[in-house]
């Protein structure tokens, strides 16, 4: 009797357990979704946030009439919008030590939300000792919400915070209505934890409009709330 009773529970024990595995299973999947802070893959913008940009809501809402009242415009789709962000940071000290790239590259992926891509030498220069192929710098592209969002905190948060700041140049634009600005010091960004900082680097932010000319392009980043020198 005693071997029937435990063979007839060996079942109940093995559906007790398959339970367990299920729930295990189930919370461990919710734990994993909960997770609100994910970090795009290298030229990827699929992973954005499900509210719309603050600064992607006010060029709908304000730029865009602004600028058609201004310029006369009749159509919404003549208005320049913002294409991508590129953000390029070259560090010179990677050609004899390739683990500062490492440094760099962590930097720029708390800055961006976007982990970098490594650029390359395309040339050999034998006077500073560079080969084709070697890692001379890190680079992003954003593109959509990281782009706007990226925009926001840049012109908002992080140029406040440089000393003595009087404003960028108005005069940086490349006739096409690309317009780039050099940043000096990677600590101006709050992501940044000072403490953890190797050394002070910069970076140059280009951004990409579908201006025709400077002044189109000049007019939107100025409604956007780029910072321009007066």
């Amino acid at each position: 009797m005693a071997e029937q009773n435990e063979v007839k529970s060996s079942p109940k024990k093995e559906s007790a357990k398959a339970a367990d595995s299920k729930a295990a299973k189930g919370k461990k999947g919710k734990g994993e979704g909960s997770s609100n802070v994910k970090i795009a893959e290298a030229g990827s913008t699929r992973v954005s946030p499900s509210k719309e940009p603050r600064l992607l809501t006010h060029y709908r809402s304000k730029v865009v009439p602004s600028i058609m009242k201004e310029h006369g415009l009749t159509n919404p789709m003549e208005v320049p919008r913002l294409v991508k962000v590129t953000i390029n940071c070259a560090v010179k000290e990677a050609i004899g030590n390739p683990k500062v790239l490492d440094g760099a590259l962590e930097e720029i992926m708390q800055i961006t939300g976007q982990k970098p891509v490594l650029t390359r030498a395309k040339k050999s220069i034998a006077a500073f000792k560079v080969r084709t192929g070697n890692a001379v710098g890190v680079m992003v592209t954003l593109r959509r919400a990281r782009m706007y969002e990226f925009l926001d905190r840049l012109m908002n948060v992080a140029l406040p915070r440089v000393r003595d700041f009087k404003g960028v140049n108005s005069k940086s634009f490349d006739g096409r209505g690309n317009y780039s600005l050099g940043v000096r010091e990677q600590i101006i960004f709050p992501e940044i934890n000072y403490d953890k900082v190797d050394k002070i680097r910069g970076m140059t932010v280009t951004v990409t409009t579908t201006a025709k000319n400077n002044e189109m392009a000049r007019a939107v980043l100025t409604e956007l709330g780029m910072p321009f020198r007066k």
